[in-house]
């Protein structure tokens, strides 16, 4: 019944996005849709914003499923620009109305994962700390997040499929080359 009922807040906030600016979505508004009360909200999330995130964090799980090795990295990316395209009405009002911040904490957690995922695999009979593999994780990171973000501020109108391409051309080998400098220079 739990995940029933974010799932139901979720596609009211969705739907009510399309309409109005997220600022201006009420908790009543949404319990009201979804025919539950404020302290079955307050049960689930502490505000609209945690919704806003959780429903953000269960978009990009369904785009990542699977998603996080070094051969199906790049379909990995390619999916997390589809589901933001997907919901672009959602995502657009959300970052008018969010923190830049947290969007980018948000994206900041999604890629990591993806490209940990990559490192960890790649850095198998490597010599590499912990530090090491987490700092080329990070750097790859905020690569990904700063392309994705100058997409969503330019109204998602580029091909994010091109977008893809050429960052898979601009990382083909680094992940590989940043793990055996950094086992050469310990």
């Amino acid at each position: 019944m739990s995940n029933t009922t974010k799932q139901a807040l979720e596609a009211a906030l969705k739907e009510m996005m399309l309409k109005k600016p997220l600022d201006k979505i009420t908790i009543r508004d949404l319990t009201e849709t979804c025919g539950i009360s404020r302290m079955a909200f307050y049960y689930h999330f502490k505000d609209i914003y945690d919704l806003v995130e959780w429903a953000c964090a269960e978009d990009a799980a369904a785009a990542l499923q699977g998603k996080k090795t070094c051969d199906t990295w790049q379909e990995g990316l390619a999916q997390i620009f589809e589901a933001v395209l997907e919901n672009k009405p959602f995502i657009l009002n959300a970052y008018r109305c969010i923190s830049h911040d947290q969007m980018e904490r948000f994206l900041y957690q999604l890629t990591y994962g993806l490209i940990r995922g990559v490192v960890e695999e790649k850095s198998r009979d490597a010599e590499i700390s912990e530090e090491d593999k987490a700092f080329i994780a990070d750097f790859y990171k905020y690569s990904f997040v700063g392309v994705m973000l100058d997409w969503i501020k330019q109204g998602m109108s580029g091909d994010y499929q091109l977008i893809v391409r050429k960052v898979c051309t601009t990382m083909q080998g680094t992940v590989s080359n940043s793990i055996q400098n950094f086992a050469a220079n310990r």
